[in-house]
Order: C-alpha cells, then sequence, then structure tokens
C-alpha cells in the first residue's frame, strides 16, 4: 500500500524547515518534532503527514466508536486530534460552555505523504499512488528550493483580551476550593482563555517562534483546512507500542532563571514541595486506575516519579507510567479507557470534570486534548496539547488556554501567577 525510500541529508534543521514551508500547499498537516530529546521511548526526531486521502470528522456521540471503525477499516497510518469535549461520549457530560474557535470534536486523516526523520536519514514513505513524486519532492525539500509563501498577517497591535478576569478568576478559584474542602474532589485542572479577534496570523512563522522559545519534546503544528494548531506540549498522554503502554503526565512547574545557582535551587525547590508532589502523585494514581481497566494483572508500573525536567523556559515534574497489554487489544478502547488525560482534569476524574465544566468560561476544545497518529500495526502516540495557539482562519480568531491545578493546599494568587508563566509564551510570539 505504501512505498518508503530512504534519503541521506546533511542539514536536518534546514530540512525541517523547508518540510513546513513545502507543507503549507496542502489542506491537511500533521508535523510532530520532538525537537532532539532523546528517551527510551522515542520514536522519530520528526514526522510530517500531508495530503488526505480519506478523513473523519464528528462531533463527541458516538465518537470512539467512530474512530474505531474508521481506523480499522483504513487500517494504514492516520493522524489527527482527540478534542477534550471527547468527554461526553466516555461519560454522561455535557460542554455548554462559549466556543469561539468551533472545531470538530475529533478529526483524522489518512495521508497520502508522510515523511519520517530520524538522525540524518529521512524516509519517504508514499501511497504508492503518489509513490513517483518522491524523487522530485526530495529534491525540493533538501536543496531548499521551496517557493516561500506570501502570508499577509494583521498589521496592528495585537489586543489579547482574558475570557475571565483577575478577581473573577479568584472567585472561581475559592469555588473550587469549596467543592475540595466538602470532599467532593481531591483535585482538579482549572483553566482560563486569552483571546485575540479580527486577527491573521503566519501560521508557520509563528509556530517556529512557539517552538523555539521552548524547543519541547512534542510539539505540533496542525493544519485542518481553516483550523490550526501550534502546540509547544512538553507532556505525552499515551503511547502504545506493542504490548506496552507509556503514559507521562505533567504536574509540577517551576520558571528558570539564566542564574545557574539560582536555576538549580529552582529545580530544588519544586522537586522537595510538597504541594506540587501531591498533585503529581494524585495523578499517577488516577493514570494507574485507567491503565489497570486493560493493563494484565500486576503489570502497571510508576517508572518514574515526580522527576523534575528542564526545557528552555520552565522546570517540569513529571511521572512515567507504564503497563503491558494483550498483544489484541483494542486501541481506541485504551484510549476511551483513559480520556481525557488525568493531568487535565483531576481526581475523582468525573466530579473534577464536572466542576470544571461549571466553573470555566470556555469550551476547551482540542486544547488539552491530545495529537497524534495510529500506525498500520494499531500502535499510537498522542500529546497532551497544552502550551498552544489555536486559530480559525475563517473567523480570525486566536485563542490560547492555561491552567493549573486546584488542590487543598492551593493559594489563589500562586495558582493565577503559574498561569501568567505558563501563557507568556504564546502571548510572547502573538505580540511580536
Amino acid at each position: 500500500m505504501r512505498n518508503t525510500v530512504r534519503f541521506t541529508v546533511t542539514d536536518i534543521q534546514d530540512f525541517k524547515d523547508n518540510l513546513l514551508e513545502w507543507s503549507r500547499q496542502y489542506d491537511e498537516v500533521a508535523w510532530l518534532d520532538s525537537n532532539g530529546h532523546k528517551s527510551k521511548y522515542s520514536s522519530f526526531d520528526g514526522l510530517l503527514a500531508v495530503d488526505g486521502l480519506t478523513g473523519i470528522s464528528t462531533d463527541a456521540r458516538h465518537g470512539f466508536a467512530d474512530l474505531a471503525e474508521y481506523q480499522s477499516k483504513v487500517n494504514d497510518w492516520i493522524f489527527g486530534y482527540l478534542s477534550y469535549d471527547l468527554k461526553n461520549d466516555t461519560e454522561f457530560l455535557s460542554s455548554k460552555n462559549f466556543d469561539g474557535l468551533e472545531f470538530p470534536e475529533l478529526y483524522f486523516f489518512q495521508p497520502k505523504k508522510i515523511i519520517r526523520i530520524q538522525g540524518m536519514e529521512v524516509d519517504f514513505i508514499y501511497l504508492y499512488m503518489v509513490a513517483d513524486e518522491i524523487p522530485t519532492d526530495f529534491e525540493i525539500l533538501s536543496k531548499g528550493i521551496v517557493q516561500q509563501a506570501d502570508v499577509k498577517a494583521s498589521d496592528r497591535d495585537v489586543h489579547i483580551k482574558m475570557r475571565i478576569f483577575k478577581d473573577e478568576y479568584f472567585s472561581k478559584v475559592n469555588q473550587m476550593l469549596g467543592h475540595i474542602h466538602k470532599g467532593d474532589i481531591y483535585e482538579a485542572n482549572f483553566c482560563q482563555e486569552f483571546y485575540a479577534e479580527d486577527l491573521n496570523i503566519d501560521t508557520v512563522k509563528t509556530y517556529k517562534k512557539l517552538n523555539a522559545i521552548s524547543k519541547p519534546p512534542f510539539a505540533t503544528y496542525l493544519k485542518l483546512f481553516d483550523k490550526y494548531l501550534l502546540c509547544a506540549s512538553p507532556e505525552r498522554y499515551l503511547k502504545k507500542t506493542g504490548s506496552k503502554v507509556i503514559s507521562q503526565p505533567i504536574k509540577g512547574t517551576a520558571p528558570r532563571s539564566l542564574d545557574k545557582e539560582t536555576d538549580a535551587r529552582l529545580i530544588q525547590e519544586l522537586q522537595t514541595d510538597e504541594k506540587e508532589r501531591s498533585e503529581n502523585i494524585m495523578i499517577v494514581d488516577l493514570v494507574r486506575n485507567d491503565l489497570s481497566k486493560s493493563a494484565q494483572k500486576g503489570s502497571v508500573d510508576v517508572e518514574e516519579l515526580c522527576k523534575v525536567y528542564s526545557f528552555k523556559q520552565v522546570h517540569q515534574m513529571i511521572s512515567t507510567v507504564t503497563a503491558t497489554v494483550a498483544e489484541d487489544t483494542d486501541p481506541i478502547t485504551l484510549l476511551r479507557e483513559t480520556f481525557p488525560m488525568g493531568s487535565m482534569t483531576g481526581a475523582p476524574k468525573v466530579s473534577a470534570m464536572k466542576t470544571i465544566e461549571a466553573l470555566e468560561s470556555f469550551k476547551r476544545g482540542l486544547y488539552s486534548g491530545a495529537v497524534g497518529y495510529f500506525t498500520p500495526d494499531a500502535d499510537f502516540d498522542f500529546n497532551v496539547v497544552i502550551r498552544s495557539i489555536l486559530y480559525n482562519e475563517t473567523k480570525h480568531y486566536v485563542s490560547y488556554g492555561v491552567g493549573s491545578a486546584i488542590t487543598a493546599k492551593s493559594v489563589p494568587d500562586k495558582e493565577y501567577q503559574e498561569c501568567l508563566l505558563k501563557a507568556k509564551a504564546m502571548r510572547q510570539v502573538l505580540e511580536e
């Protein structure tokens, strides 16, 4: 069904830059970049999918069942996303908050062309119907003869608005704390939206700026006709390789410092922060419970607990939870049983999601959902959509969400400052 041709290139960064410019010509684009981060669970340095042959776009109702039917029928590589609001398919929930972006709640496509980068080697994995284009495409990309797009961006000052203001944020966090103190929930991720209207952006340039700030391991550029995601995510939601399943939730954030001694102190403070560790451990317990639904008995394991990783802009506390499943386990079932991810919901999960829906002021949509892919072997890998800019080109509407975990020990002002820290990169690239 696909023809694979391997080439060796001399300048990977130039090749990556050319890929994004070249991809502008297509309506469906998914670019996943590990930014040089290496771990035992890495699969590639970069992965591009373009030009859909088939696709599925749907709302939350029966969303996972529709995806399962599509994935099984296509039996090929497919790329796309699960929006946060697929929660309404996994539980008896609803989404009634304001939606300025109007993205479908689920979208996947089968690309005609896939380009995979590993080290200095590049694989062109094309459907047979377009395999004769491989030599031409490689020549264009390797020689840097991609025509630069002339994209008209807004020439006025960018005015970023807040969906709720500081006093209202404090009020809503205190209401959430009330639910925690009553024992309704133990933890919930509370998010807010920043947005701009009547704005045109050059999506490739904006993505490159955002990615350059933090160089995260799960960066994504996604284009689906007039809908865009520019994502600098540091977090993996869920990966399946054969019989092994891996989840790497993040809870715990600290700023970086240019001073080495100060930066080392910030790492140590995050590592020993009682509140941050308790947040992380609660989510690890939730992930363990979710994975145990399909895992072989006794196979759920916490490989890393509350380990601090450093990125260009922030330090993050990350845990790694793994499990073993039967080889014939349905991949969509694994996603359905664990979605939405614990780091973006809370504990208990259903009660936390009900509280979130009641107190938040916007429909999350793709924000705090997941972007990734399935292989023909029914393996998959998905990130968590955070640190991201979402753009509806037709509506000229730009949005980014940020949030933090609220627990009994939360101080509203500190949570607010954490949100501003997380929002800094998105605001910076939009206002430049």
